[in-house]
């Protein structure tokens, strides 16, 4: 009887924390409605995470497809080439990456029916109003592309714990955030793979990247990361995760980094990657 009673207390208790937190989300959508992670406007319904609109321009022009750099995952121009120019001057330390989205301002015509300057958006703005302006919500959508087109490349990976490029702390003070640990929480909690936000440290606070060349970069970053402690025995295969990738420097000091402490393998993955040198040339 007593057992009953228990079972019939957590219950009530478990349906009166969801009804609450029903009523949390409703009154959150109404205080702080949703916005379309392209435009930037509301999203019609609670339940889009992004403008039905928005998600065919974003798919036709500025989601990567093939041909892809074999190394990074980034765009290129050429079925002819295997490796982006980043990646046929410079050796990578990393087993294979992933971008979702072009970076770069497609040549779109201004669109019936849509406010004028519409047709400027893109996806690297939305990423920088992700990283700068508090958009967290964006992460939800960033995810949810991921999966659906690279779910099984990155199960094929067979990552033992995802790892979010950190930002110095000066940084995370003034931001409140990292937007990579913010990505690798959803996406570890939608594969159940762990996720590590304290292995990988940043000691170094270094120039904006966007500010250099490539050698500059890999100078700037030299001594920028650092292990904390000791690689843990069960993390061999490792995700790193970022929300942009350019010339790879980032990755490649990173993954640098993780391999001198003990990982057998590293996989990258960002929401968006910076345009090849021609690619005037894509044919839209």
């Amino acid at each position: 009887m007593t057992i009953k009673v228990h079972r019939a207390e957590n219950s009530f208790r478990e349906n009166i924390g969801k009804s609450w937190h029903r009523a949390g989300s409703f009154l959150l959508g109404i205080l702080f409605p949703r916005r379309c992670p392209f435009c930037h406007e509301i999203v019609p319904t609670a339940d889009d995470l992004i403008c039905p609109d928005c998600r065919r321009l974003v798919k036709r022009y500025y989601l990567i497809q093939e041909p892809v750099c074999k190394r990074c995952g980034k765009a290129i121009s050429s079925m002819r080439s295997e490796y982006c120019m980043d990646c046929a001057e410079h050796p990578r330390s990393f087993d294979g990456g992933i971008s979702v989205f072009r970076y770069g301002r497609r040549n779109l015509k201004p669109i019936p029916g849509k406010l004028p300057g519409y047709e400027k958006h893109s996806m690297g703005e939305s990423v920088l109003r992700f990283k700068y302006h508090n958009c967290r919500e964006y992460a939800d959508y960033y995810i949810e592309e991921m999966l659906s087109e690279y779910g099984t490349v990155l199960r094929r990976f067979r990552p033992d714990v995802i790892i979010p490029v950190p930002v110095h702390p000066s940084r995370y003070r003034k931001r409140g955030y990292n937007q990579a640990e913010i990505l690798a929480r959803k996406l570890g909690e939608r594969l159940q793979i762990e996720v590590c936000s304290t292995l990988l440290v940043r000691v170094k606070k270094t120039r904006p990247q966007k500010e250099l060349n490539t050698t500059e970069r890999m100078r700037n970053l030299q001594k920028a990361f650092t292990i904390e402690g000791t690689m843990p025995k069960g993390y061999r295969r490792i995700l790193l995760i970022d929300d942009i990738y350019t010339t790879g420097s980032t990755m490649e000091i990173c993954t640098r980094r993780l391999k001198e402490a003990g990982a057998e393998k590293v996989f990258c993955i960002s929401i968006c990657s910076g345009q090849v040198p021609d690619a005037s040339e894509w044919k839209l």
